[in-house]
């Protein structure tokens, strides 16, 4: 369970049956490791992100506030099976009955193919993504279903996503950085995150926030599979995601791996945080 938010299990057993009436934000395990390049280990994500995430305090000094007091509930993982696209299909209904019941869905990866699941429930205006890459190739290695490939298949097969803004990205093929040079597709590089500040029009439109822990610099969260120097300091990250979140209809942090000592996973946890804190409205 995610420290501090309420285990759905334990409350199904008491009660019967799911309970969300108080729910804002359902936290949604997503251990998918099919197409991961180089080094694997996304499924160990979510459960590394929990345990990582222990140690931080309940309160929030600069919010005055208490995780365990914003509604937080844990649905528990989500288990990948050898067909992707049906699992995808899976995780789109898991995610899509936490929107149904009027919460905001926390997905923790697994790998980054795992947003298109989340996007296809939400139905996002708007897709931002913290990443390094582009993941706008067609396919790779003939598989179209690729994390390399989640924000084309978003753009691409999501209906009602308009525009792209991906934050951080730092390399892509050739094909990408054309594709990238189309109206529906912003590209914020390393050096400008930090001054990067959205269009007022951007956060009144309903948005999707996927953060690819390889944002990061890897010297950060080298807990991830496809490691992309100059990258992004936490702070810059921190600071997106608190931008973003009252304007977000949805969340995942993906691509943490098992090959750190933690920090990628901490990170990963503290930004979960910091979309909570700064998605909960007034205090």
């Amino acid at each position: 369970m995610f420290p501090g938010a309420t285990d759905e299990r334990e409350r199904a057993d008491a009660t019967g049956g799911p309970d969300r009436s108080d729910a804002n934000f359902v936290v949604v395990g997503a251990p998918l490791d099919a197409s991961t390049t180089f080094q694997p280990g996304t499924r160990f994500g979510p459960r590394r992100i929990r345990h990582f995430s222990e140690t931080f305090d309940d309160y929030d000094h600069r919010t005055d506030r208490y995780f365990s007091e914003l509604g937080v509930v844990d649905h528990g993982d989500v288990r990948p099976w050898d067909d992707v696209d049906e699992y995808l299909e899976w995780l789109e209904g898991a995610v899509r009955d936490v929107v149904w019941d009027d919460a905001v869905p926390l997905v923790l990866g697994g790998e980054h193919t795992v947003t298109l699941a989340g996007a296809r429930a939400v139905e996002p205006e708007t897709l931002v993504v913290l990443d390094a890459h582009l993941d706008l190739r067609e396919e790779y290695d003939g598989n179209r279903l690729s994390h390399a490939c989640v924000t084309r298949r978003i753009l691409e097969g999501v209906e009602r996503v308009e525009e792209a803004v991906v934050l951080g990205a730092r390399t892509g093929s050739e094909e990408e950085w054309d594709r990238a040079s189309e109206a529906d597709v912003t590209v914020v590089p390393p050096e400008d995150v930090a001054d990067w500040e959205p269009d007022p029009a951007l956060l009144e439109r309903e948005l999707y926030c996927s953060v690819d822990i390889d944002a990061a610099d890897p010297g950060y969260a080298p807990g991830t599979g496809t490691k992309e120097p100059f990258g992004l300091e936490p702070r810059e990250m921190r600071d997106v995601v608190r931008t973003l979140a009252p304007a977000a209809t949805g969340f995942d942090v993906v691509e943490v791996n098992d090959r750190d000592d933690g920090q990628a996973a901490a990170l990963a946890g503290k930004l979960v945080r910091e979309f909570v804190y700064a998605g909960s409205g007034p205090s």
